[in-house]
């Protein structure tokens, strides 16, 4: 039996038309307004806008800041990501073994950073990472070691926020993995130790490829989620020292927010789009190459 064209309809008409109030007409006026000079003046009169062509992307490309907030988030990529993935599968792969006891409470302890406001994380971490009286340098001076000025300090305040946004990530990927991990046969496993492959051969060529689709789908959203730092940065920090955790969303919500210079943020949302087209296109070509 059919399904009345009038039922679907019914069925997925209210979340198309959510979908592009919310979602769909806001990104094409965000597009058009960063081909303009739209600022707080533009916001109660749209006539004071004037249409300006690619300048916002032009001045985009000669802004430092726009560089130096580039650089950070690779930064903060090439280092968070591999953290965060080798970890998550390391835990789990710890979580999912039978020796192993308390599972449950080690899921929800490794998961509850991921479902906690930032804002009372930051304030923790803040706490922690003060240079006279935080925890980090308190323990590390039991040791007679000095602990730098974490947050002060340009050159320690980008791992420090990257020590921060793994921790809260790691948690949700180990939740995936070990889902991906509970998938595998056990048979396969039977069969590499009968052909007297050891549990470090058994991970590496039966764990591994087994869970190419899990590590896959992680990687992608971890290189997504990190292309986007904004809270952790914005809290700790504030951008700073000398813009040494500016991130690119970071510098969006400078420009949008706090000057006002929305045309101006409206580009640095699309190049940030395309920069994440981009390198999710890259992963899933490589992906399609290997299948």
């Amino acid at each position: 039996m059919k399904t009345p064209l009038r039922a679907i309809i019914g069925f997925i008409g209210p979340s198309i038309i959510l979908l592009l109030i919310f979602m769909l007409i806001p990104i094409v006026v965000s597009l058009v307004i960063s081909f303009t000079d739209f600022d707080v003046y533009a916001i109660y009169d749209w006539g004071r806008a004037s249409f300006i062509g690619f300048e916002n992307y032009v001045n985009l490309m000669q802004d430092p800041l726009f560089w130096r907030a580039l650089l950070n988030t690779l930064y903060a990529l090439v280092v968070a990501m591999p953290l965060t993935v080798v970890l998550a599968l390391s835990f789990a792969a710890l979580i999912n073994r039978e020796a192993t006891y308390f599972k449950n409470f080690f899921k929800v302890s490794f998961y509850l950073p991921s479902i906690t406001n930032t804002v009372a994380i930051a304030i923790v971490w803040a706490w922690m990472l003060n240079p006279d009286y935080g925890l980090i340098n308190w323990f590390l001076g039991l040791f007679g070691i000095q602990g730098p000025n974490w947050l002060g300090d340009p050159i320690w305040a980008m791992p420090s926020v990257i020590m921060l946004v793994v921790w809260k990530a790691v948690g949700y990927n180990i939740i995936l993995f070990t889902a991906g991990l509970q998938n595998i046969p056990d048979y396969l496993y039977e069969a590499a130790e009968l052909d007297g492959a050891s549990r470090f051969q058994q991970f590496l060529h039966v764990t591994i490829p087994s869970l190419r689709p899990t590590i896959f789908f992680v990687t992608v959203m971890t290189v997504i989620g990190y292309l986007q730092l904004f809270e952790e940065p914005y809290m700790l920090t504030a951008g700073g020292p000398l813009n040494s955790t500016l991130s690119i969303v970071l510098y969006l919500y400078r420009q949008g927010f706090r000057f006002f210079k929305l045309g101006y943020a409206s580009s640095i949302a699309f190049m940030l789009f395309l920069m994440i087209f981009a390198l999710t296109y890259m992963q899933m070509s490589a992906r399609r190459s290997e299948v």
